[in-house]
């Protein structure tokens, strides 16, 4: 087998722009700046493009990444010739941050579009200003209007990374073209764990070939170190759908298991993994969690809670998105059928739950999502504990009533009933296969709760594999699902299973209308919801 050259950053580009991926062009005005002229070569660039996160009706992050020491420097404006632009120099982009910048941009209008232009400032006495990246959005309404939103999960797993053959991760730009609002990224933004080869064979004689540049050491091993870490999020960066996409659609992202490692607890042991020198769970949880929340386009949090990722996103007066983090809170994985809820059995974890339920009992919103890492029904495993017994992921842990970190969904679902709280739809990703769940009280082990739906959308580039078996705990009804067929697992992107959701809020009718759909954004399912007013507490 053949093992192709290593690719340079220009070639790598050219490389992409043939496979007939077209990046976003920069606006025509010049960027204002310092007089002083130098060379290209001595003015820092923007090495990854920008992203936009957690948009409000107000303010903004805007994030990019320079290839060497420098400040970075926002303009925004309301107009695409950049007249009457605002400028904002933000922090200093640093070696030990990676060269990261982000500002919280401000005193936005709401319900309007945004145009964008961030670049890098020397930090020598020249001061010159290298190429802006550019970009834009809308920011959310105040006055009801439609809105669109889109999620998926699971970047760049099992090995299945950019095949410019293939014309890259494709997923990202079939969303950009459906116009979102915004993008949830319900989690497994990386693949941490999973090493990269050249080539790969595929069915048919066919090979895919993942593209690497000489100077970047991403995605050859698992990642142990920061570097390496924050490599694999640089890599998916390299790919040109995802740098467009990031470019014109803001972004809300959580987190799963594979930005540190595959189904990782702190009752995980890597001592017979290969794969890790580095055997300390903790430590990798620490690098990986620092990675993610450093190239995240999110808010950051207080000082005393800078790690918080679960946060609310308002977005118009008829939707909330409520973001879940899965993973930071959860005891270690264990055999989860504890008969009483305890510190053994937290996924979310008190302070997460008692925050959720007071946000959707306060939100006048008419849609209220919850954005979560996992679904609730489906079964994940995650092998055997000390004793023999099945360990579990998630919740999710076999029929029955509830035991372990189910209680502490039972509790919830108790308390959104309880309040009169309606409209609520959950949407995850994790399985990498698409499907919709009915949960019904009447067919369940559990009772006390309204029905309601979960919307499962992913890979977004990644293997598929799938289906999960069901947990009849909450009553949860397959209306649709699309895994591989039966007996074929990690499916190669090119096989066409790769899927996001869709979400559209009509304003008139305050109906929620949810599509599934699939690489070529063809609509394989579609549900529409009709909001419910919001009932009497019992």
């Amino acid at each position: 087998m053949s093992t192709p050259a290593p690719l340079t950053r220009r070639r790598f580009l050219a490389d992409s722009a043939r496979a007939g991926i077209v990046l976003a062009a920069p606006f025509a005005a010049p960027l204002r700046g310092p007089a002083i002229i130098a060379s290209a070569s001595a003015r820092p660039a923007v090495s990854h493009g920008l992203q936009v996160g957690d948009v409000l009706s107000d303010r903004a992050i805007v994030w990019s990444r320079a290839d060497r020491e420098s400040r970075l420097v926002v303009e925004w404006s309301r107009h695409e010739d950049f007249r009457d632009a605002a400028v904002v120099r933000g922090p200093h982009a640093l070696d030990v941050d990676d060269f990261l910048g982000r500002v919280d941009l401000t005193g936005l209008p709401p319900g309007s579009d945004i145009f964008l232009r961030a670049s890098f400032e020397a930090l020598d006495a020249s001061g010159a200003r290298g190429e802006p990246a550019a970009g834009r959005f809308r920011t959310a309404p105040e006055a009801p209007r439609d809105v669109r939103f889109v999620w998926s999960a699971d970047t760049a797993g099992q090995g299945w990374g950019i095949n410019l053959d293939a014309g890259g991760m494709t997923a990202y730009e079939a969303m950009r073209r459906v116009d979102p609002d915004f993008f949830v990224h319900c989690g497994d933004t990386i693949y941490a764990d999973n090493p990269m080869r050249d080539e790969v064979p595929l069915a048919g004689g066919t090979v895919w070939r993942n593209a690497f540049l000489d100077e970047e050491p991403a995605k050859r091993k698992a990642a142990e170190t920061l570097d390496e870490f924050r490599a694999c999020y640089r890599y998916n960066l390299l790919d040109a759908n995802v740098r467009r996409f990031n470019a014109e659609v803001p972004q809300v992202w959580l987190w799963d298991d594979h930005e540190v490692f595959n189904n990782w607890s702190h009752a995980s042991s890597l001592d017979a993994d290969p794969r890790f020198t580095e055997k300390r769970v903790r430590a990798l949880a620490a690098r990986g969690t620092r990675a993610f929340l450093e190239y995240a386009p999110m808010r950051w949090h207080t000082q005393d809670d800078a790690g918080r990722i679960y946060r609310r996103i308002p977005y118009g007066p008829d939707l909330d998105v409520f973001v879940l983090d899965m993973r930071s809170h959860r005891a270690p994985n264990s055999f989860n059928r504890q008969p009483a809820p305890g510190p053994e059995t937290a996924l979310l974890g008190a302070a997460q739950l008692a925050w959720l339920k007071e946000g959707l009992r306060a939100s006048r919103a008419t849609w209220k999502v919850i954005a979560a890492g996992m679904p609730i029904g489906l079964v994940v495993g995650d092998g055997r504990d000390a004793e023999g017994r099945e360990r579990f992921e998630n919740m999710a842990n076999g029929d029955g009533p509830p035991l372990g970190r189910e209680l502490e969904c039972a509790d919830l679902l108790r308390f959104i009933r309880e309040q009169g709280i309606g409209n609520v739809v959950w949407i995850t990703g994790d399985v990498h296969y698409c499907a919709a769940h009915y949960y019904d009280p009447a067919e369940a082990q559990f009772r006390d709760f309204e029905p309601f739906w979960e919307f499962v959308a992913g890979p977004l580039h990644a293997g598929t594999f799938g289906p999960n078996r069901l947990d009849d705990t909450f009553g949860p009804r397959v209306v649709f699902a699309k895994p591989p067929p039966e007996g074929q697992v990690n499916l190669p992107p090119t096989a066409g299973l790769q899927f996001f959701g869709q979400v559209d809020v009509e304003h008139r009718t305050k109906d929620m209308v949810v599509s599934l759909k699939d690489l070529k954004g063809d609509a394989l399912f579609v549900q529409r919801l009709q909001a419910a007013e919001r009932r009497p507490r019992r």
